[in-house]
């Protein structure tokens, strides 16, 4: 599908004499053509590089600061070619800085049935008229790659709710044919390594495709993604069984994306990603997900850095995410008192000590604090819980309880 776009792309800049980039409405990268070579303005080669077309090739999406200016211009709405000159240097609204646009652009909205589902953009020397007979041919080619993203876009969407389906822990009827349909749908790719990316929260609605979200060319190896349990599903292909790479391309990628980055409230610190043990196959799905929705919740209650995690990374949470149920958001009554904000230095002490394995060196070393300190303040953790530190049993209910009020 990707060689389909960029051979559009690079009709598109054979017909009309300067480089062309095809982006989805989301502004991600999807095919681009070749510069001439970094000319001088006025040269033959056309307008050198600026910044956003550079940062667009190498980070394959557009900022929102250049989404917006471009956006300011009616491309949304637009049926046929539309002008973007570059921000005026005077005036009464100075443009932003961040955009670095220094040339213009002549934009060809790529649509299906009046649906935008991506632009084309060309470096504006000023030698087209929007007139001109070629603009004119190109957008007949942008039509084809309007059509072309519009049938992807429902290939997904039904790939998506196969993916969906399966992904259910219940097995079934249903399931059944979902798997069925997988494997159709992902030929050699569903029995080969696979690995499951969780990344939650993520609004139901917002199933990622082009022009929502990312888009398969910025997602590497993708081969299913649907929104599930509060949370975005990515079915990513590995290059082998053991190593997790590409999954952790695609969950970086996903933690950047605008859906991902926009919680507000009580998701205002962001998503997490996590990822599942590589699965040969479809068949094992329901279990690699809980897998990668642990990972994820993993990720956020220790606020890991990248807020991703990998399943067999994540230690007690393995135990901890798969033990569901009606007292979940119930701290034991013997924590119930340390986990008070009051009493947060003396819990982070506690688990830093429990996490050292009780040894105080390594526990007063980790917390930056004297030897008698620590002592002092696990006797009070003592006499707030009730519990004995000296005691394993009493060890675990505390450790456990206190890294389960992360979650």
């Amino acid at each position: 599908m990707s060689e389909d776009y960029q051979a559009l792309i690079d009709e598109v800049s054979q017909l009309v004499g300067t480089p062309a980039t095809l982006e989805g409405r989301d502004f991600a990268l999807i095919a681009f053509g070749a510069h001439g070579g970094g000319g001088e303005e006025g040269e033959a080669d056309g307008p050198a590089l600026d910044s956003v077309r550079t940062r667009t090739i190498l980070q394959r999406r557009s900022t929102p600061a250049v989404r917006a200016f471009f956006e300011s211009f009616g491309i949304t709405r637009a049926t046929g070619p539309v002008r973007v000159p570059p921000p005026a240097s005077g005036g009464e609204v100075p443009p932003d800085p961040a955009t670095g646009v220094v040339h213009g652009r002549i934009c060809l909205p790529v649509r299906e049935r009046g649906v935008v589902y991506g632009y084309i953009w060309l470096l504006d020397d000023g030698a087209l008229e929007l007139t001109d007979p070629r603009l004119a041919a190109a957008m007949a080619v942008a039509d084809r790659a309007g059509a072309l993203l519009a049938a992807q876009t429902r290939d997904e969407a039904r790939t998506g709710e196969l993916l969906r389906t399966a992904l259910a822990p219940a097995g079934g009827g249903a399931r059944d044919e979902a798997l069925a349909g997988l494997r159709t749908a992902l030929g050699s790719a569903a029995t080969g390594p696979l690995a499951l990316v969780a990344v939650a929260p993520w609004p139901e609605d917002e199933s990622p495709g082009p022009g929502r979200g990312p888009v398969p060319a910025a997602i590497p190896r993708l081969a299913a993604q649907c929104a599930r349990d509060g949370a975005l599903a990515v079915l990513v292909r590995l290059r082998g069984p053991h190593g997790l790479e590409p999954a952790r391309t695609a969950a970086e990628r996903l933690l950047r994306s605008p859906v991902s980055t926009a919680g507000t409230g009580a998701e205002a610190r962001g998503p997490a990603a996590g990822l599942s043990a590589p699965r040969t196959g479809v068949d094992e799905l329901p279990e690699a997900w809980a897998e990668a929705l642990a990972a994820a919740r993993a990720a956020r209650a220790e606020s890991l850095p990248g807020a991703l995690a990998a399943w067999d990374a994540i230690g007690p949470y393995r135990m901890l995410t798969r033990l569901q149920g009606p007292l979940d958001d119930v701290p034991d009554p013997a924590v119930r008192e340390l986990l008070r904000p009051a009493h947060s230095e003396l819990a982070r002490t506690a688990e830093v000590f429990l996490d050292c394995a009780g040894q105080a060196g390594r526990t007063a070393a980790a917390l930056g604090i004297h030897r008698q300190t620590l002592y002092y303040r696990l006797s009070r953790v003592e006499r707030l819980t009730g519990l004995d530190l000296d005691e394993g049993e009493d060890r675990l209910l505390l450790h456990m309880a206190l890294k389960a009020a992360r979650l």
